[in-house]
Formats: structure tokens, C-alpha cells, sequence
């Protein structure tokens, strides 16, 4: 892909602005690097004027939401008290575009409510920082909520915001522009831990309700003491003293998954960190997480981040 794209973000006072720089700062090293205008930017705010971050940093716009330009994808971005705002002039503009030009829609942070709650997202898998895991599960039911740090495997994009946003724009120059170009992106933001989509938030959860749950800390607590032997889920049930149904109950209530794959989560994610930080071989990370052997956590590996433990080992060197 050469032609230039047009990246549009649609600030929303109150905007997170890690997530904001995140967005538009790989955008600009990656012509820098390249020699060539492979993207441009332009901010909408609702007066087309200003728009105010959380941390009270006022960034002047181009247009108003009411007359958003041509572009290639249009990103809402949110944070803090985004619930309270009427954000009808921003949700029928992005109906407008959809219906007139079928730009490609994204959402970081808090944005991801937003465009939920314009039915954009209904039967699609999505992702929202994890501060609003249980409001958001509540509100939008037909919305497929998952921990990822983004998603980019359904028609609108998502991601959970701040870092997060730049490991999605790094994924989209490297499917635009090729791996390469990408790396080099990283490395001019000396940010050499780049996640892929599957990559679960570290406290991706409704923390504060689900983690307040004495049976459900105890679990996971007895999960990650034993990383490298893993019990099956009834020996996890019995640590607090409840049944596998009911543990299996609180998982799904509280995390929106099963203590399987949250255990298998956690022990995938233990072995990519020592993939990426420390020379142990690929059988020696395999037992230490609990794989029975290379085979087997070779496989599983794969499934969840879609490279080879070689392949990811390889990109960080």
C-alpha cells in the first residue's frame, strides 16, 4: 500500500491523552523513517475549535464533528466521564459516513463505549480499557467483550487505550507497510515490548468487584503459585472451598471466561515475558509454564498469538 491514508480522530473532551499521542506519534515517525507521507492526521472536535484532554492540554482541530473530511478511518477517542456527555452530533456523523463513504471506523480507550452505544459494535467482538469491563458488559449485551489489548479482526477496530493504542497503530503499519517498517517505528519510540491483539489487559477486569471476591482472589492466586505444575479446576475449587460449578460461575460472572483459559492465559503470558526478557530455551519456558512438552506448548502458543515462540524471539531480537 503507497497511496496516503487519512486518519481522522475525533476528540472527545475529556480524551485520554497517552492514548492521543500513542495514536498520532507513530503516524509521524513512520514517514519520518520511511522518507514518505504514508499517513496524514486531522483532528474533529464538537466546535471544530478545541478539544480539551483529561489532564487539561487544549489541542486546536480541523473540523467539527457535524463536517468530518474524506478520510480512511476515523477513530473516537474518549476517557474520563464520557457516560454523562450527549454525544449525538459524533454518532450521527459517524452514521453519515458509514451510509455516504463506508470509511472504516476505530475506537480507543473509552471510545469503544461511544461507538457501542451507536450500535456500531452489536455482534462483534471488541475491547475497552478494563475500568469499564462490568459497566460496559451490562449495558451493551450483544457487544462480544474481550480482554485483548485491541481488536482488529472485525469491522470496527478497538482498542483498550493508552500504550495500547500504539501497539494497534504499529499492527496497522506493519499490515500496511510490512513488519520492517514497523520494528523500526518501535525502536525510534524505544518501545521494544510490542503486544499483538490477543494479549490480555494485565488487569483487564472488573477489579473492583470481581477482585473483592475473597474465593475468586484465592483462585487465581493458587493459579499463578503454580505456573509450572498446573492443578486442574477442581483442586483450584477446593482452595477457597467452593465446587467446580461455582468456581466456573464466578469466572464467567467476574471475568468473563472460564478458570481454564484464565489459567492457560496467565501461564502464556508468563512465557512470553520470558521469551522476550531472559535466554531460557524454548523446552525450558515450556516446562516452566506447566507444558508437558514443546509440542503442546508450541501449538498453544501459536493459537493465542499467532507466531511460533521462535518467531516472537526472533522480532525482539
Amino acid at each position: 500500500m503507497t497511496a496516503t491514508q487519512h486518519f481522522v480522530f475525533a476528540l472527545v473532551d475529556d480524551f485520554t491523552h497517552i492514548a492521543f499521542a500513542c495514536g498520532v506519534d507513530p503516524l509521524r515517525i513512520v514517514n519520518l523513517i520511511s522518507g514518505k507521507p504514508l499517513y496524514r492526521w486531522s483532528y474533529a472536535s464538537l466546535d471544530g475549535q478545541t478539544a480539551r484532554s483529561s489532564d487539561d492540554t487544549h489541542i486546536q482541530t480541523h473540523h467539527r464533528f457535524d463536517a468530518l473530511p474524506e478520510c480512511d478511518r476515523l477513530f473516537l477517542l474518549s476517557g474520563i466521564n464520557m457516560q454523562s456527555k450527549d454525544h449525538g452530533d459524533l454518532l450521527a456523523a459517524v452514521r453519515r459516513k458509514l451510509r455516504l463513504s463506508g470509511s472504516r471506523i476505530g475506537a480507543l480507550c473509552s471510545g469503544s463505549w461511544i461507538v457501542a452505544k451507536g450500535g456500531f459494535l452489536d455482534g462483534q467482538k471488541a475491547a475497552i480499557h478494563w475500568d469499564y469491563h462490568d459497566s460496559f458488559m451490562k449495558q451493551f449485551p450483544d457487544v462480544t467483550l474481550v480482554r485483548n489489548v485491541f481488536v482488529t479482526d472485525e469491522r470496527h477496530i478497538t482498542a483498550s487505550g493508552g500504550t495500547a493504542t500504539a501497539d494497534l497503530m504499529l499492527h496497522l503499519i506493519a499490515r500496511d507497510h510490512g513488519l520492517d517498517l514497523s520494528v523500526a517505528v518501535a525502536d525510534q519510540m524505544v518501545y521494544n515490548a510490542v503486544r499483538e491483539s490477543t494479549v490480555a489487559q494485565k488487569v483487564s477486569l472488573q477489579s473492583r468487584n470481581g477482585m473483592r471476591n475473597s474465593h475468586l482472589s484465592a483462585a487465581i492466586a493458587s493459579m499463578a503459585g503454580r505456573m509450572d505444575d498446573p492443578w486442574p479446576t477442581s483442586a483450584i475449587a477446593r482452595e477457597p472451598g467452593i465446587s467446580t460449578r461455582q468456581l466456573e460461575r464466578l469466572f464467567g460472572k467476574c471475568l468473563n471466561t472460564s478458570p481454564k483459559k484464565y489459567y492457560i492465559e496467565m501461564r502464556l503470558e508468563r512465557a512470553r515475558n520470558l521469551l522476550l526478557q531472559t535466554e531460557m530455551s524454548v523446552i525450558d519456558v515450556a516446562m516452566a509454564c506447566g507444558f508437558d512438552s514443546a509440542g503442546h506448548f508450541s501449538r498453544t502458543y501459536r493459537t493465542a498469538y499467532g507466531v511460533t515462540q521462535m518467531t516472537q524471539r526472533t522480532r525482539r531480537a
